[in-house]
């Protein structure tokens, strides 16, 4: 591949970047991202064979920005002497907060109807957001018998909580903006409830 095609190839996916943060997913036909790069319609079928191999390039841009803000977030508080417990609040907290500042790549990474068969190893890409979680809830809960189903389970909360709020869903139910009551629960239900005072989970 040339300088010229990795190029392009960047365009289309920046412009794709740019239509999914000010449209949404609705906004990323593959005419409109051609229009968007200035390229001609028939453009992005040369570098991606097909639509879904361009929207899983989109996504996987946006699980590199995730990565790096979840990174950010653990050295920050690692960086504190933080525990694992008070790890994990600080990366549930920063993945709420890339959900709800980027609603609309949000749900393009997680949207598979769209990116299955796409060709593009996605589960490579977001594996190590996994694996942090997995690694830090198995220091709080060392005895349990299945840390990657409990690390799933808390995930599949927090992205509940980061889905059903972007749809306005949990305001409705709670009559609230403030998502912290429901964030406190989720993690006291999975990890125990945090003692202040010892700095670490109450079992």
């Amino acid at each position: 591949m040339t300088d010229d095609d990795r190029d392009l190839r960047a365009r289309l996916v920046a412009a794709g970047v740019e239509l999914v943060a000010t449209g949404g997913v609705q906004a990323l036909g593959l005419r409109e991202i051609a229009r968007h790069a200035g390229v001609s319609h028939g453009a992005p079928r040369r570098y991606f064979p097909t639509h879904r191999e361009l929207l899983a390039a989109i996504a996987r841009h946006g699980f590199g920005r995730l990565t790096d803000t979840l990174a950010g977030a653990d050295a920050l508080a690692a960086a504190t002497g933080a525990d694992a417990r008070t790890r994990i609040d600080a990366l549930a907290r920063a993945y709420l907060g890339f959900a709800a500042a980027n609603p609309g790549m949000f749900e393009l990474m997680f949207r598979h109807d769209l990116l299955e068969g796409s060709g593009t190893d996605l589960r490579r890409t977001s594996m190590p957001l996994f694996l942090t979680f997995a690694g830090l809830v198995s220091e709080v809960h060392p005895q349990h018998d299945d840390p990657t189903a409990a690390t799933a389970a808390l995930w599949s909360n927090l992205h509940g909580l980061a889905q059903l709020r972007a749809w306005g869903s949990l305001q409705l139910i709670t009559g609230s903006e403030d998502i912290e009551p429901l964030l406190r629960a989720v993690l006291d239900t999975h990890l125990g409830i945090l003692d202040t005072d010892l700095g670490r989970a109450a079992r």
